[in-house]
Protein backbone atom coordinates (compact mmCIF):
# COMPACT_ATOMS: atom_id res chain seq x y z
CA UNK A 1 0.00 0.00 0.00
CA UNK A 2 2.78 2.39 0.66
CA UNK A 3 4.19 2.64 -2.61
CA UNK A 4 0.39 3.22 -3.78
CA UNK A 5 0.39 5.78 -1.40
CA UNK A 6 3.80 7.38 -2.56
CA UNK A 7 2.66 6.94 -5.95
CA UNK A 8 -0.71 8.74 -5.54
CA UNK A 9 0.70 11.79 -2.97
CA UNK A 10 3.34 12.40 -6.07
CA UNK A 11 0.66 12.55 -8.62
CA UNK A 12 -1.56 15.03 -6.72
CA UNK A 13 1.70 17.52 -5.82
CA UNK A 14 2.80 17.53 -9.27
CA UNK A 15 -0.75 18.48 -10.48
CA UNK A 16 -2.08 20.84 -7.48
CA UNK A 17 1.40 21.47 -5.61
CA UNK A 18 0.61 22.91 -1.79
CA UNK A 19 -2.21 25.69 -2.22
CA UNK A 20 -0.89 29.52 -0.83
CA UNK A 21 -4.60 29.74 0.33
CA UNK A 22 -4.12 26.72 2.54
CA UNK A 23 -0.40 28.04 3.42
CA UNK A 24 -2.41 31.24 4.57
CA UNK A 25 -4.88 29.69 6.30
CA UNK A 26 -3.02 27.43 8.23
CA UNK A 27 0.40 26.87 7.20
CA UNK A 28 2.54 24.39 6.26
CA UNK A 29 3.98 21.00 7.91
CA UNK A 30 7.43 22.22 7.22
CA UNK A 31 6.76 25.42 9.13
CA UNK A 32 4.79 23.57 12.31
CA UNK A 33 7.56 21.56 12.49
CA UNK A 34 10.08 24.43 12.08
CA UNK A 35 8.31 25.92 14.89
CA UNK A 36 9.39 22.84 17.39
CA UNK A 37 12.49 22.87 16.39
CA UNK A 38 12.72 26.94 17.19
CA UNK A 39 11.17 26.35 20.53
CA UNK A 40 13.58 23.12 21.33
CA UNK A 41 16.74 25.33 20.53
CA UNK A 42 15.61 28.10 22.19
CA UNK A 43 15.34 25.96 25.25
CA UNK A 44 17.78 23.82 25.34
CA UNK A 45 20.56 24.94 23.19
CA UNK A 46 21.83 27.96 25.91
CA UNK A 47 25.24 29.95 25.40
CA UNK A 48 26.05 29.50 29.48
CA UNK A 49 26.49 26.00 28.76
CA UNK A 50 29.39 24.07 27.47
CA UNK A 51 30.09 22.03 24.16
CA UNK A 52 29.07 18.50 25.39
CA UNK A 53 26.05 20.14 27.12
CA UNK A 54 25.04 21.48 24.28
CA UNK A 55 25.55 18.14 22.17
CA UNK A 56 23.51 16.27 24.49
CA UNK A 57 20.88 18.77 24.93
CA UNK A 58 20.56 18.47 20.54
CA UNK A 59 20.55 14.58 20.74
CA UNK A 60 17.60 14.95 23.56
CA UNK A 61 15.61 17.54 21.56
CA UNK A 62 16.36 15.68 18.34
CA UNK A 63 14.40 12.60 20.06
CA UNK A 64 11.81 14.91 20.99
CA UNK A 65 11.01 16.34 18.00
CA UNK A 66 11.18 12.80 16.23
CA UNK A 67 8.85 11.23 18.84
CA UNK A 68 6.26 13.53 18.42
CA UNK A 69 6.66 13.80 14.42
CA UNK A 70 6.21 9.63 14.63
CA UNK A 71 3.02 10.27 17.10
CA UNK A 72 1.27 12.82 15.29
CA UNK A 73 1.85 11.21 11.54
CA UNK A 74 0.97 7.99 12.92
CA UNK A 75 -2.58 9.03 14.64
CA UNK A 76 -3.27 10.88 11.15
CA UNK A 77 -2.58 7.75 9.08
CA UNK A 78 -4.76 5.46 10.95
CA UNK A 79 -7.49 7.76 11.51
CA UNK A 80 -7.49 8.59 8.02
CA UNK A 81 -7.53 4.70 6.47
CA UNK A 82 -10.50 4.29 8.45
CA UNK A 83 -12.67 6.80 6.14
CA UNK A 84 -13.83 6.43 2.78
CA UNK A 85 -11.61 6.40 0.37
CA UNK A 86 -9.15 6.41 2.40
CA UNK A 87 -5.62 5.98 0.64
CA UNK A 88 -6.90 8.95 -1.88
CA UNK A 89 -7.09 11.02 1.04
CA UNK A 90 -4.21 10.16 3.26
CA UNK A 91 -2.26 11.22 -0.80
CA UNK A 92 -3.73 14.52 -0.79
CA UNK A 93 -1.97 14.69 3.22
CA UNK A 94 1.42 12.97 2.15
CA UNK A 95 1.51 15.59 -1.03
CA UNK A 96 2.64 17.96 1.30
CA UNK A 97 5.66 16.84 2.45
CA UNK A 98 7.14 16.31 -1.37
CA UNK A 99 7.94 19.76 -3.41
CA UNK A 100 7.80 19.21 -6.78
CA UNK A 101 5.85 21.99 -7.99
CA UNK A 102 6.77 24.90 -5.65
CA UNK A 103 10.81 23.67 -6.35
CA UNK A 104 10.12 24.16 -10.52
CA UNK A 105 8.56 27.62 -9.58
CA UNK A 106 11.37 28.87 -7.30
CA UNK A 107 13.84 27.79 -9.48
CA UNK A 108 12.41 29.25 -12.93
CA UNK A 109 11.68 32.32 -11.25
CA UNK A 110 15.17 32.86 -11.18
CA UNK A 111 15.55 32.23 -14.74
CA UNK A 112 13.09 34.83 -15.48
CA UNK A 113 14.41 37.44 -13.28
CA UNK A 114 17.98 37.16 -14.97
CA UNK A 115 16.26 37.74 -18.29
CA UNK A 116 13.66 40.41 -17.33
CA UNK A 117 15.34 42.10 -14.64
CA UNK A 118 19.13 41.35 -14.75
CA UNK A 119 21.38 40.96 -11.93
CA UNK A 120 20.07 42.26 -9.22
CA UNK A 121 16.41 40.73 -9.93
CA UNK A 122 18.42 37.47 -10.45
CA UNK A 123 20.17 37.95 -6.95
CA UNK A 124 16.81 38.52 -5.31
CA UNK A 125 15.13 35.63 -6.36
CA UNK A 126 17.91 33.25 -5.78
CA UNK A 127 18.33 34.42 -2.37
CA UNK A 128 14.94 32.92 -1.73
CA UNK A 129 16.34 29.63 -2.19
CA UNK A 130 19.89 29.47 -1.21
CA UNK A 131 21.80 30.28 1.32
CA UNK A 132 25.21 32.19 -0.04
CA UNK A 133 25.92 35.08 -0.20
CA UNK A 134 23.80 36.87 -3.22
CA UNK A 135 25.45 40.36 -3.22
CA UNK A 136 28.51 38.05 -3.89
CA UNK A 137 27.21 36.44 -7.45
CA UNK A 138 27.84 37.43 -11.00
CA UNK A 139 25.14 36.29 -13.63
CA UNK A 140 27.16 32.79 -13.97
CA UNK A 141 27.23 32.56 -10.30
CA UNK A 142 23.32 33.40 -9.61
CA UNK A 143 22.87 30.90 -12.81
CA UNK A 144 24.69 28.35 -11.24
CA UNK A 145 23.38 28.29 -7.77
CA UNK A 146 19.86 27.99 -8.93
CA UNK A 147 20.21 24.71 -10.78
CA UNK A 148 22.85 23.63 -7.71
CA UNK A 149 19.40 24.06 -5.55
CA UNK A 150 17.37 22.40 -8.24
CA UNK A 151 19.77 19.25 -8.25
CA UNK A 152 20.21 18.88 -4.07
CA UNK A 153 16.50 20.13 -3.51
CA UNK A 154 14.86 17.31 -6.30
CA UNK A 155 16.87 15.02 -3.79
CA UNK A 156 15.89 16.52 -0.31
CA UNK A 157 12.23 17.64 -1.55
CA UNK A 158 11.24 15.22 -4.02
CA UNK A 159 13.20 11.84 -4.01
CA UNK A 160 13.50 11.01 -0.39
CA UNK A 161 10.25 12.16 0.91
CA UNK A 162 8.38 9.82 -1.70
CA UNK A 163 11.34 6.87 -0.74
CA UNK A 164 10.56 7.27 2.66
CA UNK A 165 6.54 7.42 1.91
CA UNK A 166 7.14 4.33 0.32
CA UNK A 167 8.85 2.63 2.32
CA UNK A 168 7.16 2.85 5.63
CA UNK A 169 3.70 5.17 4.98
CA UNK A 170 3.02 8.67 6.02
CA UNK A 171 5.40 8.14 9.20
CA UNK A 172 8.27 7.74 7.02
CA UNK A 173 7.81 10.69 4.97
CA UNK A 174 6.98 12.86 8.27
CA UNK A 175 10.15 11.55 10.20
CA UNK A 176 12.33 12.37 7.09
CA UNK A 177 10.84 15.77 6.52
CA UNK A 178 11.31 16.63 10.36
CA UNK A 179 15.11 15.66 9.82
CA UNK A 180 15.59 17.48 6.68
CA UNK A 181 13.78 20.40 8.33
CA UNK A 182 15.57 20.28 11.61
CA UNK A 183 19.01 19.63 9.78
CA UNK A 184 18.10 23.11 7.68
CA UNK A 185 17.82 24.94 10.75
CA UNK A 186 20.39 23.71 13.24
CA UNK A 187 22.48 21.79 11.53
CA UNK A 188 25.22 23.95 10.57
CA UNK A 189 29.06 23.92 11.40
CA UNK A 190 29.04 27.06 13.34
CA UNK A 191 29.48 28.54 16.99
CA UNK A 192 25.91 28.39 17.64
CA UNK A 193 24.43 24.70 16.36
CA UNK A 194 27.98 22.79 15.67
CA UNK A 195 26.90 20.84 18.70
CA UNK A 196 23.58 21.11 19.03
CA UNK A 197 22.81 20.35 15.55
CA UNK A 198 25.02 17.38 15.45
CA UNK A 199 22.73 14.65 15.64
CA UNK A 200 20.36 16.12 12.83
CA UNK A 201 22.79 16.86 10.66
CA UNK A 202 24.85 13.13 10.85
CA UNK A 203 21.09 11.79 10.85
CA UNK A 204 20.17 13.67 7.89
CA UNK A 205 23.31 12.51 5.72
CA UNK A 206 22.18 8.95 6.45
CA UNK A 207 18.50 9.32 5.29
CA UNK A 208 19.78 10.97 2.69
CA UNK A 209 21.71 8.25 1.26
CA UNK A 210 19.65 6.26 -0.73
CA UNK A 211 17.66 9.48 -2.58
CA UNK A 212 20.43 11.43 -3.29
CA UNK A 213 22.30 8.23 -5.55
CA UNK A 214 18.93 7.32 -7.04
CA UNK A 215 18.60 11.42 -7.86
CA UNK A 216 21.40 10.80 -9.84
CA UNK A 217 20.32 7.86 -11.66
CA UNK A 218 17.37 9.63 -12.34
CA UNK A 219 19.14 12.42 -14.00
CA UNK A 220 21.70 9.97 -16.00
CA UNK A 221 18.31 8.25 -17.40
CA UNK A 222 16.39 11.76 -18.02
CA UNK A 223 19.49 12.53 -19.99
CA UNK A 224 18.87 9.89 -22.17
CA UNK A 225 15.92 11.69 -23.27
CA UNK A 226 16.02 15.52 -23.30
CA UNK A 227 17.85 17.16 -26.39
CA UNK A 228 21.45 18.52 -25.36
CA UNK A 229 21.67 16.82 -22.49
CA UNK A 230 24.80 14.17 -22.05
CA UNK A 231 23.99 10.72 -20.33
CA UNK A 232 27.70 9.94 -20.62
CA UNK A 233 28.80 12.80 -19.23
CA UNK A 234 26.33 12.54 -16.02
CA UNK A 235 27.69 9.29 -15.84
CA UNK A 236 31.46 10.51 -16.01
CA UNK A 237 30.85 13.55 -13.32
CA UNK A 238 29.21 11.08 -10.84
CA UNK A 239 31.70 8.15 -10.66
CA UNK A 240 34.36 11.05 -10.68
CA UNK A 241 33.42 14.09 -8.40
CA UNK A 242 30.32 12.82 -6.51
CA UNK A 243 32.59 11.11 -3.80
CA UNK A 244 34.94 14.81 -3.63
CA UNK A 245 31.66 17.04 -2.73
CA UNK A 246 32.13 18.27 0.96
CA UNK A 247 28.59 17.00 1.53
CA UNK A 248 28.24 12.81 1.57
CA UNK A 249 25.13 13.49 -0.66
CA UNK A 250 25.02 16.77 -2.12
CA UNK A 251 27.62 15.43 -4.32
CA UNK A 252 25.60 13.05 -6.51
CA UNK A 253 22.88 14.53 -7.69
CA UNK A 254 24.91 18.03 -8.85
CA UNK A 255 27.67 16.18 -10.22
CA UNK A 256 24.60 13.89 -12.63
CA UNK A 257 23.25 17.44 -13.55
CA UNK A 258 26.64 19.35 -13.94
CA UNK A 259 27.70 16.47 -16.52
CA UNK A 260 24.70 16.39 -18.24
CA UNK A 261 24.65 20.12 -19.01
CA UNK A 262 28.33 20.05 -19.29
CA UNK A 263 28.89 22.70 -16.78
CA UNK A 264 31.25 23.07 -13.86
CA UNK A 265 28.74 23.16 -10.85
CA UNK A 266 29.86 23.37 -6.85
CA UNK A 267 33.30 24.51 -6.15
CA UNK A 268 34.43 27.52 -4.00
CA UNK A 269 31.16 29.20 -2.58
CA UNK A 270 30.69 31.96 0.12
CA UNK A 271 28.34 31.93 3.40
CA UNK A 272 27.84 34.57 5.61
CA UNK A 273 31.11 36.23 4.21
CA UNK A 274 33.34 33.07 5.26
CA UNK A 275 34.97 31.24 1.69
CA UNK A 276 33.97 27.35 1.47
CA UNK A 277 36.18 25.54 -0.47
CA UNK A 278 34.53 22.81 -2.24
CA UNK A 279 35.82 20.45 -5.24
CA UNK A 280 33.83 21.30 -8.90
CA UNK A 281 31.29 18.74 -9.73
CA UNK A 282 31.39 18.29 -13.56
CA UNK A 283 35.42 19.39 -13.08
CA UNK A 284 36.53 20.57 -16.67
CA UNK A 285 32.70 21.59 -17.46
CA UNK A 286 31.80 25.35 -18.39
CA UNK A 287 31.29 27.80 -15.53
CA UNK A 288 30.04 30.68 -17.01
CA UNK A 289 26.28 29.33 -16.52
CA UNK A 290 23.09 31.58 -18.02
CA UNK A 291 19.34 31.41 -17.46
CA UNK A 292 19.25 29.73 -20.61
CA UNK A 293 21.59 26.96 -18.67
CA UNK A 294 18.72 27.31 -15.71
CA UNK A 295 15.97 26.28 -18.23
CA UNK A 296 17.51 23.57 -19.71
CA UNK A 297 18.41 22.02 -16.13
CA UNK A 298 14.78 22.24 -15.72
CA UNK A 299 13.83 20.69 -18.28
CA UNK A 300 16.35 17.90 -17.22
CA UNK A 301 14.54 17.73 -13.54
CA UNK A 302 10.85 17.59 -15.44
CA UNK A 303 11.72 14.47 -17.11
CA UNK A 304 13.15 12.99 -13.94
CA UNK A 305 10.27 14.11 -12.07
CA UNK A 306 7.74 11.66 -14.43
CA UNK A 307 10.36 8.50 -14.42
CA UNK A 308 10.24 8.94 -10.58
CA UNK A 309 6.71 8.68 -10.91
CA UNK A 310 6.60 6.17 -13.34
CA UNK A 311 9.03 4.09 -10.99
CA UNK A 312 6.67 4.54 -8.00
CA UNK A 313 3.95 3.30 -9.81
CA UNK A 314 5.58 0.12 -11.52
CA UNK A 315 7.06 -0.67 -7.81
CA UNK A 316 2.82 -0.31 -6.73
CA UNK A 317 1.42 -1.87 -9.49
CA UNK A 318 4.65 -4.94 -9.33
CA UNK A 319 4.34 -5.34 -5.34
CA UNK A 320 -0.07 -5.40 -5.19
CA UNK A 321 0.67 -8.17 -7.79
CA UNK A 322 3.22 -10.25 -5.62
CA UNK A 323 0.39 -10.07 -2.82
Amino acid sequence: MAFSLAFLALVIERLVGYPQWLVRGIGHPVMWIGALIESLEHRLNRSDLDFSARRRNGVLAFIALLAATLMVSFLIERSVLLLPFGILLLAVVASSLIAQKSLESHVRAVAIALETGGIEAGRKAVSMIVGRDPDQLDEAGVSRAAIESLAENFSDGITAPALWLGLLGLPGAALYKATNTADSMIGHRNARYGAFGWAAARFDDLVNLPASRLTALLFIAAACLVPGTSPRGAWAAVRRDAGKHKSPNAGWPEAAMAGALGLGLAGPRIYDGVLVEDHVMGEGGRRAATAEDIMRALSLSRIADLLLIILFGLLADGLTALW
